[in-house]
Order: C-alpha cells, then structure tokens, then sequence
C-alpha cells in the first residue's frame, strides 16, 4: 500500500511541521506557558481525554452499525479500525489516508472492496453532513450574538471553509439524485481536474463518484441508519467541540467561556482546518483557535490551552492510532 509506503516521509513532515508551531507559539513568554502548564488540575484533564475518545468511540460504533454483520465485525474491531484511522488521517494532507485503510483493513475481515468501499463511503457522507449542519449551527448562533469581532480574515477564511464543506454536500447529494446527475456531475468534475491538471485520471474519478453513488442508494434502503448516522457523528463533533472548556477549566478558568461559546469557537476553528493542505491542517488550525478562543483568555494561558487542547485531540490520536496499528498482525496490514 502507498499509504503505508509513505509513513516515514509524512511523519518526518508532521515533526517538523509541529516543531515549527511549537516555537511560534511558545516564542514569546516560555517561562508563563510552563507556569500555566504546572497549574493544571488532572481531572479535568482526563475529562477532556475521556470526551475525545468519545468521539473516536461513536464513530467506531457507526462503522459497526453500517457493516451490519457480527460475525464478521464486532465492535471492538470497529473502534480499534477508528483509532487507527486516526493516525492515517492525522499524516496525511486533509486526512485522505484513513479512508483507504479503512477499506483495506475491511477486506481483511473477508468484506468484498465495493461493499468495504461503500462502508466507508457512507461513513464520510454521515460526517459531511454532520460537519456542514454543526458549522450551519455555529454560523447561526455568531449572526446573532456576535461572540466574535468581525475580522475580515477570519471571516473570509471561515466561508472559504464553509463553502468548501457546503460544497462538498452539494455534489454529494447530485450524485445520489440519479444515475443522469451523477454522470453530469462526473463530467463537470473531470473538467475540472484537467484544468487544474491534477494526476487523477478519469476512470479513477469515475469509480470514486460511482462509489459514492452506490453508496447513498444503499443509504436510501436504510434510511433509520442515515438518521442514526447523522445524529452520532452530530454528537461525536459535539463531545469533539467541548475538549477545549475542560481544557480551560483545568487551569481554574471557569467563567471566561460557556459551553455553547466553546462549541461554537470549535466549529469555526475546524471549518477553517477543512482547506489547509497540511497533515493535520497544522498551522492553520492553531491560528484559527488562537484567533477564536483568544477572545476569552489572556495570550499567556492561550498558548497552554491550544498546546493542551491540540496534544488531545491530534497528538493522543495519533499515538494510540500508532501503537493499534503496530500491534496488528502482520497478515492483516
């Protein structure tokens, strides 16, 4: 697998990449950072890791349901396969390396390729739409309250991603209009990808869309799992969004921000995280949270947080995402 090929290159990427925002964002006052770090209450801490692996732990429980088949897949697999999708997705630019792994490890467990890759397919779609009606919220919530300045920056940066995410639902449900939508669509997007002369080729493009396409008719016979999809991926982003309030609770903040503040600055940071071509979206993600949050802490404790809060929910998956993965038998990856 190419994927697995290219570990070494893009974790060598990854360590510089963090090393670099490492020093941005510890350049400026070190000696504070390391005072707010050593005033951090553990217990929430491990709050704020339990409600990660909450998240990993729901969408795991949503492959479960969509294989729909015991023998072949228990649960445990299925959270275990989503730990290590975490590393995958964590090395790779916009996290396109989970994905195939997860197909791959599905045939492992004697699944054919169309229906692991239709599996996954309809994990994705369930997340997108969770994703755009999360951010639909977050943006909702901001026209009226106005929790956050109006930098024009952050503005444009927020609808770049926003229309990036709403965009990506628009195709999605041409796609599974009708066979005529999606062979209209398919050409549109092949003229695309040849005026941006990516190395994609046609008949790639082809499968890829036909796959999704199969894959929302399935969704169409089994509409209580589209619900069910949609509704735990919601709440997997929800208990994703809350990290960084235990986070501030942890170091004794507990009025400067609310929950629905906390989820709303998460939404937005992670929305402007969608278009940074970087593992991780690292450097764009860390500027989008240090914008956001920075509106209800002091610059000093800021920079404990994000390291904190990003360690959490990028860093610990990884990590335990690796050590799943290196523990797997040789015979199944």
């Amino acid at each position: 697998m190419n994927i697995i090929k290219n570990i070494k290159k893009n974790t060598i990427f990854l360590v510089l990449i963090t090393l670099i925002v490492l020093f941005v964002v510890l350049k400026d006052d070190l000696p504070a950072t390391i005072r707010a770090f050593q005033t951090m209450d553990i217990k929430f801490l491990l709050v704020a890791c339990l409600f990660f692996a909450i998240s990993v732990i729901l969408k795991g429980y949503i492959n479960y349901k969509i294989a729909n088949n015991k023998e072949k897949f228990t649960l445990l697999e299925a959270i275990k396969h989503n730990w290590i999708t975490q590393f995958f997705n964590g090395i790779t630019p916009f996290s396109t390396g989970g994905q195939p792994l997860e197909v791959y490890m599905l045939t492992e467990h004697d699944f054919s390729v169309t229906k692991a890759t239709n599996q996954t397919i309809q994990s994705f779609i369930f997340y997108q739409l969770a994703l755009v009606i999360c951010g639909t919220a977050a943006v909702i919530y901001n026209f009226f309250f106005h929790i956050f300045p109006k930098v024009k920056l952050l503005q444009k940066l927020v609808l770049l991603g926003f229309a990036i995410n709403i965009g990506v639902v628009i195709v999605l449900l041409l796609i599974s209009y009708s066979k005529i939508m999606m062979k209209k669509t398919s050409k549109i997007i092949i003229y695309i990808s040849k005026k941006l002369k990516l190395k994609t080729s046609e008949e790639e493009i082809k499968k890829i869309i036909e796959d999704f396409y199969n894959g929302f008719q399935e969704l169409k016979k089994r509409k209580n799992l589209l619900v069910m999809g949609i509704s735990l991926n919601i709440a997997s982003l929800l208990c994703l969004y809350m990290v960084p309030l235990w986070v501030f609770y942890s170091m004794g903040i507990f009025n400067s921000v609310t929950a629905i503040n906390t989820i709303t600055a998460s939404a937005y940071v992670y929305v402007i995280g969608a278009f940074v071509p970087i593992p991780g979206a690292s450097g764009g993600i860390e500027y989008g949270f240090t914008q956001f949050f920075g509106n209800f802490i002091n610059s000093t404790q800021l920079a404990a947080v994000l390291l904190t809060w990003r360690f959490i929910t990028y860093y610990m998956g990884i990590i335990i995402g690796a050590i799943l993965f290196n523990t797997e038998k040789r015979s199944k990856i």
